[in-house]
């Protein structure tokens, strides 16, 4: 996992070739509504390029994370479907589904069943590297959404470049993040953790949630601010130093939402020794983002040496698709 985690910024160099070379059909009908069907390592990227073009694009971006589409889904829907292994079957539900709605269809995988349905259907697909887990393939989903959103004339190229120079940022801040993602590994060891993030950041603090699942076997959950303020900060009433909590500090909140932050702080605190806030560097929501994505990325792993867990292990993962196989 290490080697795959190292590799994210040329990943991203990797991505950015094949989306040059990518092309795409104009759709039929007036697009009024995109849904991205993907799940986990896969589904991420949808959830993260929809945060970063939200105060651009004309149209809403959602998600089908299930067997099935939102009733709306008509011939008027770009129905994006991103699945790693081109195998995921919630994924292959929703195709098939959108099909029968008449929906603009592009695939995103690294072959299997979604590939040979694009390829039977003269769907456009983007084939991208296979062979690994989806979880350390998300350059490639993230660059191929931004890149089909770009040349289907809904964002301009502004957040591709924002990515080609959030690689930069990340190759020269290499060592400081190595440092950081070890103290943050040492603080996540032997707790329970609340990620907490701007509500625009929510896509990374689930990112985050699922590296800490995933790579180091931790349990977590993640809150956004200021929603969290409504409900879940009360919650902490019963907290306690089984408890930690981890704040993105991404430094553009809402001026109101900073509030809120040092708020939010001050009464964790008096629940719990364990607070780590994360800052992260960059100039643009985008930068910020990825930043913080190759750090986690790197806690998530320093956190399986520590606590002497095969980083790779999915094995409960494996046994549930080997027992719905058998459903």
């Amino acid at each position: 996992m290490d080697k795959l985690i190292s590799a994210f910024p040329q990943n991203i160099v990797d991505a950015l070739a094949i989306a040059k070379n990518a092309s795409f059909k104009t759709p039929s009908n007036e697009i009024q509504h995109i849904v991205v069907c993907g799940m986990g390592g896969s589904g991420i990227g949808g959830k993260l390029v929809a945060q970063w073009v939200e105060n651009e694009i004309n149209v809403p971006i959602l998600f089908a994370q299930d067997y099935s589409l939102p009733h709306f889904v008509n011939k008027h829907t770009l129905v994006i479907g991103s699945s790693y292994s081109g195998n995921t079957e919630e994924t292959l539900s929703t195709l098939h589904e959108a099909r029968t709605r008449g929906a603009h269809i592009i695939g995103i995988c690294s072959g299997g069943e979604v590939a040979s349905f694009c390829e039977r259907n003269t769907y456009d697909c983007v084939l991208v590297p296979g062979g690994n887990p989806p979880r350390s393939a998300v350059a490639f989903s993230v660059v191929q959404i931004v890149n089909l959103l770009e040349k289907l004339g809904f964002i301009s190229d502004s957040v591709r470049k924002e990515i080609e120079t959030g690689k930069l940022l990340i190759v020269e801040q290499e060592n400081v993040i190595q440092e950081e993602a070890k103290k943050l590994a040492a603080f996540l060891k032997d707790k329970v953790i609340a990620i907490y993030a701007a509500s625009n950041y929510e896509a990374v603090a689930v990112r985050a949630r699922q590296q800490f699942n995933e790579n180091g076997k931790l349990l977590c959950w993640h809150h956004v601010i200021p929603e969290m303020n409504h409900n879940e900060l009360v919650g902490w009433g019963g907290g306690d130093n089984r408890f930690g909590a981890l704040f993105l500090d991404t430094t553009d909140f809402n001026p109101r939402n900073a509030k809120r932050l040092e708020f939010s702080l001050d009464v964790i605190r008096k629940k719990t020794d364990f607070i780590y806030v994360l800052k992260a560097q960059g100039n643009t929501q985008v930068q910020r983002s990825i930043y913080l994505i190759h750090l986690v990325d790197w806690a998530s792993w320093y956190l399986s040496e520590l606590k002497n867990v095969d980083a790779m292990d999915i094995v409960v993962i494996d046994s549930l698709k080997d027992t719905l196989s058998k459903f």
